[in-house]
């Protein structure tokens, strides 16, 4: 017996799939001390490759591996932003942002992964900090955005403990440079990314598929978040510290108990096997005993790590985009039956789960369906679940097919609905109590988008890859408007949205 049809969720899906909230056309103040800001990543922007004593990182292996980026695209020159930083700070200063989050190239500071600071590496650096402190914008500085330097890949990579030991020495040079001048600090971006697509799909660097790996990295990377926050705290006793994790609301397409079951997993696999150590200090049991057989998987683990991983923090990072809808893989023909397009394989076939696109849904150029109420839904569960801590939402944007029309002008309309309907679900949450601080758009600049190469355009201004020239779009417009009014409007009309030059 299958149990309920598939079709029984659908007409749940589709109402919850335009807006999070029934506060149509209303102004929606934020609290006072909001924090509004921007988000970039070392690789994605910064160019000079091999400038200034920066050696390379695996993701400069991974993107000249032919075949493995779109177009072999790679980030040798990006956006140039080594070279032209100054002239992105003005653009942050002209958006008004209150903070601006960026990320240090491991291979930069300390280009073999070991031994002393590459001096240039952080003068490059704290001329960044300088300029941003200049604008009264508060730097939030991640210290891993997937940048390895490829001489520690080398050496067995995340799979190895070493590499978080070797990590923890990277965050004190850097603490020790910026630590005067740099309030806000995240130790990780994204770590499932790191473990799960760069160990075991393979579809993010250093390509390696296979799933003992991807969970052996999975801890080693919080392990290297663990050894680190202690490192901050003597180095920088004022800081705020915090972790970033790009986290999903998974549904059951359907009731059925199989379904509940494949959702279940999902979430285990991109949720909590990281908020269950760094909040509970353990791993959940349903996913040790997913990967029981896993080798090395978490026969890694020593006594005394979980302890480590769960040192108090002072804020979560949260980066969301999408939702996701589920089944299980056995039940692929119904789901197609009842009108569903079903994906035809996943990542980690042992989840044996199947994702779904609910029909009629828009989806963004990266074919991410678009839902804000999943992210009201997800920090709620993060604050019921997990902790009352602050958060950020530390990324949060959509790429669309963007170009430059005429008149000169990038008029991105459908970027500003996304932004608008997640900030307003933004809003939902904390009028639900949620203790949410701040919101960072992502991203500042069109950029060098991993395995899409400059295929996928995120910025809220436009990058000409061949000259470098930068031109703001309406989203970053609307996006200064809405820091300067510290407030949303709820489902306004998109002709409403194309603010004044």
């Amino acid at each position: 017996m299958l149990g309920p049809p598939i079709h029984f969720q659908l007409g749940v899906l589709l109402t919850m799939s335009k807006h999070g909230s029934t506060h149509d056309n209303a102004i929606r103040p934020f609290p006072r001390d909001f924090l509004w800001g921007t988000a970039t990543a070392s690789y994605q922007i910064e160019g000079a490759a091999s400038v200034d004593g920066r050696q390379p990182s695996i993701w400069d292996t991974y993107s000249h591996t032919p075949g493995a980026v779109w177009n072999d695209d790679n980030g040798d020159v990006a956006c140039d932003h080594y070279h032209r930083a100054q002239e992105d700070l003005e653009l942050l200063g002209g958006l008004g942002v209150g903070a601006y989050r960026f990320s240090v190239a491991w291979p930069r500071v300390q280009p073999d992964g070991r031994g002393p600071a590459n001096a240039k590496g952080l003068d490059f650096y704290r001329r960044l900090v300088d300029g941003l402190r200049e604008r009264a914008i508060e730097p939030t500085l991640t210290l891993y955005h997937w940048d390895l330097p490829q001489a520690i890949e080398d050496r067995g990579g995340w799979c190895l403990r070493d590499t978080a030991e070797r990590f923890a020495e990277y965050v004190n040079l850097v603490a020790r440079a910026l630590g005067s001048d740099v309030e806000r600090w995240i130790t990780l971006n994204e770590p499932w990314c790191s473990a799960w697509q760069g160990y075991g799909s393979g579809l993010h660097a250093p390509g390696i598929r296979d799933i003992g790996k991807a969970v052996a990295a999975n801890h080693h990377l919080l392990l290297a978040h663990g050894l680190s926050v202690p490192v901050l705290r003597e180095a920088v006793p004022s800081a705020k510290l915090g972790i970033t994790l790009n986290l999903g609301d998974h549904r059951p397409g359907s009731s059925h108990e199989l379904d509940v079951a494949a959702a279940r997993r999902a979430d285990g696999n991109l949720n909590r096997l990281f908020l269950d150590p760094i909040f509970h200090g353990r791993y959940p049991e349903d996913m040790v005993e997913h990967y029981r057989d896993a080798r090395p998987g978490l026969s890694v683990v020593r006594e005394g790590d979980l302890e480590l991983i769960s040192t108090p923090l002072d804020f979560l990072g949260v980066n969301y985009y999408f939702p996701s809808t589920v089944v299980d893989q056995s039940r692929a023909r119904e789901a197609r039956l009842a009108g569903f397009y079903v994906a035809p394989v996943e990542q980690f076939p042992d989840l044996r789960v199947r994702s779904l696109e609910t029909p009629g849904r828009d989806k963004t150029s990266m074919d991410w369906e678009i839902e804000a109420s999943g992210l009201t839904a997800l920090l709620v569960r993060v604050r019921d679940d997990y902790t009352n801590l602050p958060i950020y939402i530390t990324e949060n944007g959509a790429a669309f097919d963007d170009y430059v029309d005429p008149n000169g002008r990038v008029r991105d309309l459908n970027r500003i609905a996304y932004l608008q309907e997640h900030i307003s679900a933004v809003h939902d949450a904390i009028d639900a109590g949620v203790n949410v601080q701040g919101y960072f758009v992502w991203s500042l600049l069109d950029n060098f988008e991993w395995s899409f190469g400059y295929s996928r355009r995120f910025g809220i201004v436009w990058v000409d890859f061949p000259t470098g020239a930068r031109l703001p779009k309406e989203s970053y417009r609307w996006y200064r408007d809405t820091i300067a009014s510290n407030a949303v409007e709820y489902a306004a009309s998109l002709n409403s949205l194309t603010p004044a030059p």
